[in-house]
Protein backbone atom coordinates (compact mmCIF):
# COMPACT_ATOMS: atom_id res chain seq x y z
CA UNK A 1 0.00 0.00 0.00
CA UNK A 2 1.45 3.36 -1.03
CA UNK A 3 1.17 6.29 1.36
CA UNK A 4 -1.27 9.00 0.38
CA UNK A 5 0.28 12.06 -1.24
CA UNK A 6 0.68 15.04 1.06
CA UNK A 7 -2.28 17.40 1.10
CA UNK A 8 -2.10 20.46 -1.11
CA UNK A 9 -2.32 23.97 0.35
CA UNK A 10 -5.82 24.23 -1.15
CA UNK A 11 -6.86 21.00 0.59
CA UNK A 12 -5.53 22.26 3.92
CA UNK A 13 -7.15 25.69 3.49
CA UNK A 14 -10.49 24.01 2.78
CA UNK A 15 -10.28 22.22 6.15
CA UNK A 16 -9.26 25.45 7.89
CA UNK A 17 -12.16 27.29 6.29
CA UNK A 18 -14.70 24.82 7.66
CA UNK A 19 -13.84 25.82 11.25
CA UNK A 20 -12.36 29.34 11.04
CA UNK A 21 -15.70 31.02 11.80
CA UNK A 22 -15.83 29.52 15.30
CA UNK A 23 -14.87 31.45 18.41
CA UNK A 24 -11.50 30.13 19.55
CA UNK A 25 -11.10 28.48 16.17
CA UNK A 26 -7.55 27.16 16.59
CA UNK A 27 -8.40 23.98 18.49
CA UNK A 28 -11.37 23.04 16.27
CA UNK A 29 -9.19 23.62 13.20
CA UNK A 30 -6.36 21.50 14.61
CA UNK A 31 -8.81 18.70 15.43
CA UNK A 32 -10.27 18.89 11.92
CA UNK A 33 -6.80 18.75 10.34
CA UNK A 34 -5.82 15.79 12.49
CA UNK A 35 -9.07 14.03 11.61
CA UNK A 36 -8.53 14.67 7.91
CA UNK A 37 -4.83 13.76 7.71
CA UNK A 38 -3.98 11.80 10.86
CA UNK A 39 -1.59 14.58 11.90
CA UNK A 40 -1.07 18.33 11.57
CA UNK A 41 0.73 18.67 8.23
CA UNK A 42 3.74 20.99 8.14
CA UNK A 43 2.09 22.78 5.22
CA UNK A 44 -0.74 23.85 7.52
CA UNK A 45 1.47 26.04 9.70
CA UNK A 46 1.84 29.05 7.36
CA UNK A 47 -1.83 28.84 6.40
CA UNK A 48 -2.94 28.72 10.04
CA UNK A 49 -0.74 31.61 11.11
CA UNK A 50 -1.96 33.77 8.22
CA UNK A 51 -5.63 32.83 8.65
CA UNK A 52 -5.73 33.28 12.42
CA UNK A 53 -3.20 36.10 12.81
CA UNK A 54 -1.00 34.17 15.23
CA UNK A 55 2.74 33.53 15.23
CA UNK A 56 4.35 30.22 14.40
CA UNK A 57 5.60 30.11 18.01
CA UNK A 58 2.04 30.47 19.34
CA UNK A 59 0.86 27.71 17.01
CA UNK A 60 3.73 25.42 17.98
CA UNK A 61 3.00 26.07 21.66
CA UNK A 62 -0.58 24.86 21.27
CA UNK A 63 0.26 21.85 19.09
CA UNK A 64 3.06 20.71 21.40
CA UNK A 65 1.03 21.28 24.59
CA UNK A 66 -1.80 18.93 23.63
CA UNK A 67 -0.42 15.41 23.41
CA UNK A 68 -3.09 14.12 21.05
CA UNK A 69 -1.87 16.35 18.21
CA UNK A 70 0.79 14.78 16.02
CA UNK A 71 3.17 16.35 13.56
CA UNK A 72 3.76 13.04 11.79
CA UNK A 73 1.24 10.33 10.94
CA UNK A 74 0.66 7.61 13.53
CA UNK A 75 0.78 3.92 12.72
CA UNK A 76 -2.28 2.06 11.53
CA UNK A 77 -2.79 0.98 15.15
CA UNK A 78 -2.28 3.28 18.13
CA UNK A 79 -1.57 1.78 21.54
CA UNK A 80 -1.90 4.17 24.47
CA UNK A 81 -0.53 3.03 27.83
CA UNK A 82 -1.59 4.74 31.05
CA UNK A 83 1.34 6.25 32.93
CA UNK A 84 -0.62 7.59 35.93
CA UNK A 85 0.31 6.60 39.45
CA UNK A 86 -2.56 4.16 39.97
CA UNK A 87 -1.54 2.15 36.92
CA UNK A 88 2.15 2.41 37.76
CA UNK A 89 1.43 0.90 41.16
CA UNK A 90 0.03 -2.26 39.55
CA UNK A 91 2.72 -2.89 36.96
CA UNK A 92 2.22 -0.40 34.11
CA UNK A 93 5.92 0.48 33.96
CA UNK A 94 7.01 -3.12 33.48
CA UNK A 95 4.23 -3.74 30.96
CA UNK A 96 5.18 -0.61 29.02
CA UNK A 97 8.86 -1.57 29.02
CA UNK A 98 7.99 -5.03 27.65
CA UNK A 99 5.75 -3.52 24.98
CA UNK A 100 8.27 -0.89 23.88
CA UNK A 101 11.02 -3.51 23.79
CA UNK A 102 8.86 -5.94 21.80
CA UNK A 103 8.33 -3.34 19.07
CA UNK A 104 11.79 -1.75 19.40
CA UNK A 105 10.29 1.67 20.06
CA UNK A 106 10.50 4.64 22.37
CA UNK A 107 7.40 6.55 23.46
CA UNK A 108 5.60 8.16 20.50
CA UNK A 109 7.49 5.85 18.16
CA UNK A 110 6.05 4.05 15.17
CA UNK A 111 7.28 0.75 13.81
CA UNK A 112 9.21 1.02 10.51
CA UNK A 113 6.36 -0.70 8.66
CA UNK A 114 3.90 1.90 9.99
CA UNK A 115 1.81 -0.72 11.76
CA UNK A 116 1.97 0.36 15.43
CA UNK A 117 2.50 3.60 17.34
CA UNK A 118 2.90 3.53 21.12
CA UNK A 119 1.99 6.59 23.17
CA UNK A 120 1.88 7.40 26.88
CA UNK A 121 -1.29 8.83 28.40
CA UNK A 122 -1.82 10.05 31.92
CA UNK A 123 -5.20 8.59 32.77
CA UNK A 124 -7.73 6.50 30.91
CA UNK A 125 -10.25 6.45 33.73
CA UNK A 126 -9.77 2.76 34.54
CA UNK A 127 -7.87 3.31 37.77
CA UNK A 128 -9.57 0.37 39.52
CA UNK A 129 -8.69 -1.95 36.61
CA UNK A 130 -5.07 -0.99 36.03
CA UNK A 131 -2.83 -1.21 34.34
CA UNK A 132 -4.96 0.36 31.64
CA UNK A 133 -4.33 0.72 27.93
CA UNK A 134 -6.20 1.62 24.79
CA UNK A 135 -5.79 0.04 21.37
CA UNK A 136 -7.37 1.91 18.46
CA UNK A 137 -9.79 3.60 20.84
CA UNK A 138 -10.79 0.40 22.67
CA UNK A 139 -10.12 0.44 26.42
CA UNK A 140 -8.36 -2.54 27.98
CA UNK A 141 -8.35 -2.99 31.74
CA UNK A 142 -5.89 -5.20 33.61
CA UNK A 143 -3.76 -4.94 30.50
CA UNK A 144 -0.69 -7.03 29.93
CA UNK A 145 1.48 -7.62 26.87
CA UNK A 146 -0.55 -10.69 25.85
CA UNK A 147 -3.87 -8.80 25.96
CA UNK A 148 -2.37 -5.97 23.95
CA UNK A 149 -0.91 -8.36 21.37
CA UNK A 150 -4.30 -10.06 21.08
CA UNK A 151 -6.01 -6.69 20.59
CA UNK A 152 -3.57 -5.87 17.81
CA UNK A 153 -4.21 -9.16 16.04
CA UNK A 154 -8.02 -9.15 16.23
CA UNK A 155 -9.60 -9.21 12.79
CA UNK A 156 -11.53 -6.07 13.75
CA UNK A 157 -8.32 -4.02 13.97
CA UNK A 158 -6.33 -5.69 11.21
CA UNK A 159 -6.33 -4.20 7.78
CA UNK A 160 -8.45 -5.98 5.19
CA UNK A 161 -6.49 -8.26 2.86
CA UNK A 162 -5.41 -6.56 -0.36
Amino acid sequence: MRPAPPPTPDDIQAVIDTERHREGALLPILHALQEAYGHIPEGAYPLLTATLGITRAELHGVVSFYHDFRDVPAGRHVVKVCRAEACQSVGANAMAATLLDRFGLDWHGTTPDGRVTIEPVYCLGLCACGPAAMVDGKLIGRADPAKLAAALSEPSVEEAPA
